[in-house]
């Protein structure tokens, strides 16, 4: 059962805490001090804290109604001249009262706000609104209303509410004396207004901030969400991952298509491309092939006067032994060094003289 507590704080420091607990929309108890607390396992209880309505100016006015902020900024303008204290001092709310079109603002000063929110958290309550008394009376269609709210005498009008004194009601009133509410009247005025304010003081820089509580339909429906982005996400790898390997197949199919052709006939297929590289190299020869070994000694040869070749061979290891014979060991060493500039690697083996010329091998590898 959802419980409401409305707490009238004392106006004055010999005067204790007085409250009311409602529940299913009658007053169920009432006492001194501050609310016992909540057994552990009941749901705390929402509470309504009253201002004391000598602490309150209250004002009535037509206001913009497309958002609070703005309500807020056009009442400040409407109290300025009302207001003996520096708006910056003062603390302004707005309220609305059912189909009214002149909307309440109650001007409080900042300092006396932030004392009461002080006050009433030293005593472990942090009210969810902050009433001013008169707003807790219903509001006549004409003429004045009294009653005793928390030991305090209260007056309501159609646009008006303040403390009742005696000169200030009479003053206020004229000829037309307040008439007392009845014990069952007040309390059902102030069942309803805790269930919904018309102005609460909770704004602005003095609004309650709230817990959030967790959203588990939402938490969930993130949760789903996440789990479809990973799926997603892994079905996305593995279609590359068999995009791939189809690939792959493609690639290696075309690879066997191109080495049947490339191979002798009737060759077994196992690894197309060693095959051919072995083939490459048989009918070129190893390393750089004989052909363009060959081609580079002997346009060395031919580049360097006074040097002939006299026999060569080709190894299975790409390697070209050739026998120079030339006019000198001059003409020997730039034929070698004429073939290294090549990019090749060149062992030269002893040369002997024999009538004027010397001859030896070159083993040229790539």
């Amino acid at each position: 059962m959802s419980e409401t507590i409305v707490l009238f704080p004392p106006a004055a420091d010999d005067e204790p805490y007085r409250w009311l607990r409602i529940a299913e929309d009658a007053v169920i108890a009432r006492g001194e001090g501050v609310p016992p607390p909540p057994a552990p396992e009941a749901e705390p209880p929402r509470i309504v804290s009253v201002a004391p309505a000598d602490a309150v100016t209250l004002h009535w006015a037509e206001l913009p109604d497309r958002s609070l902020a703005q309500a807020i900024a056009a009442a400040r303008i409407a109290v300025s001249d009302a207001s003996a204290a520096p708006m910056a001092d003062l603390h302004v709310a707005v309220g609305r009262e059912g189909d009214a079109a002149e909307r309440p603002i109650g001007v409080v000063g900042v300092e006396r706000m932030r004392a009461w929110l002080d006050e009433l958290a030293a005593q472990g309550v942090d009210p969810d609104a902050v009433v001013p008394a008169p707003m807790l009376l219903p509001r006549p269609d004409e003429g004045y209303v009294r009653a005793d709210l928390g030991g305090h005498g209260v007056v309501r009008g159609p646009t008006v509410g303040f403390a009742d004194e005696a000169r200030l009601t009479e003053l206020v009133t004229g000829d037309t004396p307040p008439e007392t509410l009845e014990r069952d009247a007040v309390d059902a005025a102030i069942v309803a207004a805790a269930a919904a304010p018309a102005l609460d003081l909770r704004q602005g820089p003095f609004a309650r901030r709230r817990r959030r509580a967790i959203d588990w339909p939402l938490v969930r429906r993130l949760a789903w969400l996440l789990l479809a982005i990973v799926v997603v996400t892994v079905l996305i790898l593995v279609f590359r991952i068999i995009r791939t390997e189809v690939a792959a197949e493609a690639t290696e199919a075309r690879t066997a298509m191109v080495a049947q052709q490339g191979l002798p006939a009737g060759t077994t297929i196992s690894n197309p491309e060693r095959q051919l590289a072995a083939r490459l190299a048989g009918m070129r020869g190893a390393g750089l092939g004989f052909s363009r070994t060959a081609g580079a000694v002997f346009g060395a040869v031919q580049a360097t006067p006074g040097t002939e070749l006299t026999a060569l061979s080709f190894d299975d290891t790409g390697a070209l032994k050739v026998t120079v014979t030339a006019q000198g060991e001059a003409p020997a060493n730039d034929l070698k060094r004429r073939i290294e500039s090549l990019g090749f690697t060149v062992d030269a083996s002893t040369f002997t003289a024999n009538a004027g010329q010397v001859s030896g091998d070159l083993t040229v590898r790539p």
